[in-house]
């Protein structure tokens, strides 16, 4: 890492000072380093640089100035991403924390405009204090910034619902390669003026533009929640609940989550205060839950009368639910602390793949044998939001095994569990990205035609390269 910038950078970087304030243009490597250290462990980023700019007309200035210069650049909001797409690895860091104003709630339009550095949490309280949901859920929510959940089409537990966060856009403002900002932020709910130009930034992780700004979609805050905890036979019977629960109840089942016994148990063994849902250990759980913004039915009653339905056909074999919101956040915890208790278990090997929801058992069925069979002991560890069909497939070490020979093997099982997905028209990146940790597998899986669409666009809307390089497809 670069202790100080290299002599052509200095002017370069006295200009940014000038405009941003020298507190803002850091050098120092004690200083980058909370920049610079990727969650997983998985990379070292470097740069000589990290800019902290306050408003989008700064953004614009540091990204025209690299741009006369230059030097690429690589936007980071709240460095929580898990594929590597935050990292420098030498271009100067554009670190967006400061943009974190929220700019208009209006309750009639229901909408929020929020610059790119809020925290997702604070996103979800400006829209309570408004008598609103803002219904983007992740279990990083309270240090991702917004500007990242859009750029990498984050997901969540509510997609069920509400849709990834593509579908919770109305308008954006982007800063273009060449320093230009496009104003898009409108706040309508009907415009067909033209290309939908914020679909180009949604999900494209900052490699074609720099989101600064953005026009949130809000809802009607749920007046009743419904929490239940089930275990399930296996996944096919999941999936046949699934289908039941969302026949009977429609737009009020927000969130239907499958863990395996694996994961679960990690959670009790690892994480303090997590109290044990049964008394007895099941192969497979759900997390079910049903909300709605009326009160023209009792929400609670339809959920008992659903799941004892689905006690009688075999679907659900226990269940508990929530009597109280402390026994509702044990539950979710549950599911929310997963990957964190996982990581006491050594190494992971982690997969963020979608199938047609009709196909999750099937992948399943498909995928645990053969991961298994290639390494005896494997502890397979999958969960996730399979009303929407995404399935967070991890492997955890065999024990006894050596960390680093067991992440050596990371590639093997991308290429048995994504050779699985491809197969069964699925994706191997549901809601994470593909940063640097999967533009090869993406290179290896994409459509050639859809593959060379991707670099038309990069290089109508960033020809010099200089957006995010190397991420999501190669230079």
């Amino acid at each position: 890492m670069l202790s100080t910038p290299s002599a052509d950078l200095a002017p370069l970087l006295a200009a940014i000072a000038g405009r941003i304030g020298a507190q803002h243009v850091l050098t120092d490597p004690s200083d980058m380093a909370p920049y610079l250290r990727e969650e997983r462990g998985l990379y070292q980023g470097r740069t000589p640089a990290v800019l902290r700019p306050g408003t989008s007309e700064e953004v614009a200035f540091i990204v025209g100035a690299c741009a006369g210069a230059g030097v690429p650049v690589v936007p980071q909001g709240g460095n929580t991403g898990l594929v590597g797409g935050q990292m420098p690895f030498g271009e100067v860091l554009v670190s967006l924390a400061r943009l974190d104003r929220i700019r208009n709630v209006d309750p009639v339009d229901m909408t929020m405009t929020v610059e790119a550095g809020c925290i997702l949490d604070k996103v979800h309280e400006a829209a309570e204090a408004a008598g609103c949901l803002f219904p983007l859920h992740i279990a990083s929510q309270g240090s991702c910034r917004i500007g990242g959940n859009l750029s990498s089409n984050a997901g969540g537990t509510a997609v069920l619902r509400y849709g990834n966060a593509r579908e919770l856009v109305l308008g954006l403002e982007v800063v273009l390669a060449d320093g230009r900002v496009w104003n898009g932020l409108k706040r309508l709910r009907k415009n067909n003026a033209g290309y939908d130009l914020k679909q180009l930034f949604l999900g494209t992780e900052g490699t074609l533009g720099i989101i600064t700004a953005a026009v949130l979609k809000l809802f009607p805050r749920p007046v009743q929640r419904t929490t239940a905890f089930l275990a399930v036979p296996d996944p096919q019977a999941a999936l046949d609940l699934l289908k039941r629960l969302r026949g009977e109840a429609g737009d009020a089942l927000t969130t239907f989550e499958l863990m395996a016994a694996f994961g679960v148990e990690t959670v009790l063994k690892h994480m303090p205060g997590v109290v044990r849902p049964f008394r007895d250990t099941h192969d497979w759980y759900v997390l079910a839950e049903f909300s709605t913004p009326t009160r023209a039915f009792d929400l609670a009653a339809l959920m008992e009368e659903s799941l004892g339905a689905a006690m009688e056909a075999g679907e659900v074999t226990d269940a508990v639910i929530a009597a109280s919101e402390t026994q509702a956040a044990n539950m979710w915890r549950l599911r929310e602390d997963m990957s964190e208790a996982q990581k006491h278990e050594g190494g992971s090997i982690k997969h963020d793949v979608s199938v047609p929801v009709s196909r999750v058992p099937e992948f399943l069925g498909r995928a645990l044998p053969a991961c298994m069979a290639a390494l005896p002991g494997l502890r397979p560890c999958p969960f996730g939001h399979v009303g929407d069909g995404n399935i967070h497939f991890n492997l955890s070490q065999p024990v006894g095994m050596e960390k680093a020979a067991f992440i050596g093997m990371w590639e093997t099982f991308n290429r048995i569990v994504h050779d699985i997905v491809v197969d069964m028209d699925g994706s191997i990146a549901a809601e994470h990205g593909i940063g640097v940790l999967k533009r090869e597998e993406l290179a290896h899986y994409a459509d050639p035609v859809g593959l060379d669409l991707m670099h038309r666009l990069k290089a109508a809307l960033d020809p010099a390269g200089a957006l995010n390089p190397g991420k999501v497809i190669a230079s």
